[in-house]
């Protein structure tokens, strides 16, 4: 059978409020990255801000933008529909979650009941990096940003200190360095995947099926 490979994900949110909503969404796979991002109804330039992110030696990155969260979710949806393979790759994020909770999938699966929009990742298994890189002495390091100094090292155009950062920029409508500190991370949660599925026995991904039972 042929080994899955990784596809990183990542989201920004508006805060930890129950009202707060996605803002952005992150894909990173080994071929490169989509971002989506929603503006509130501000409006942005999707071609501006995917030249303003594209490096020479980095992987192309696809930047779509829409109006609302919905919209953003309907888009993450369809991309996932359209471009990603359960059979070939398997979801990862860094504590996106784990059987204490995590972050990402489940303001993810509240988002989408909101909206009544389908679970975008029902054909793909997932495995969280946090789990993953707890097999590699790290000290007491715990956050993505520093287990990735740690194990892979290199800067990956990140302009935030703190994640915090990113609900100040949404409400500022400064798009650019939102998208490029999500795409910053969704960039770091791959190379950490890559790593573990070079060092890491399978068994120790966890991976489990995302697919809901059927209604």
């Amino acid at each position: 059978m042929t080994a899955l490979t990784p596809v990183a994900f990542d989201l920004e949110t508006s805060g930890f409020a129950p009202d707060a909503v996605v803002t952005v969404v992150g894909l990173a796979t080994d071929v490169g990255a989509w971002l989506g991002l929603q503006t509130g109804g501000r409006g942005a330039d999707a071609d501006a801000l995917r030249a303003d992110l594209a490096a020479p030696d980095s992987t192309p990155v696809t930047v779509a933008t829409v109006d609302a969260e919905a919209d953003l979710l309907a888009a993450l949806h369809d991309f996932a529909a359209e471009r990603l393979d359960g059979d070939r790759q398997y979801l990862c994020a860094f504590n996106g979650e784990t059987w204490r909770g995590g972050f990402d999938l489940p303001f993810l699966r509240t988002a989408c009941a909101r909206h009544g929009v389908a679970w975008p990742f029902p054909d793909l298994a997932y495995a969280d990096v946090r789990s993953m890189v707890a097999r590699f002495n790290t000290g007491d390091v715990g956050d993505l940003v520093g287990v990735h100094e740690a194990l892979v090292g290199g800067d990956r155009g990140d302009p935030f200190d703190d994640s915090a950062e990113a609900v100040a920029a949404f409400e500022a409508g400064d798009w650019g360095p939102l998208l490029a500190h999500n795409l910053a991370d969704v960039r770091r949660t791959y190379a950490l995947a890559a790593l573990a599925g070079r060092y890491v026995p399978k068994s120790d991904f966890r991976m489990k099926n995302l697919a809901p039972p059927e209604a």
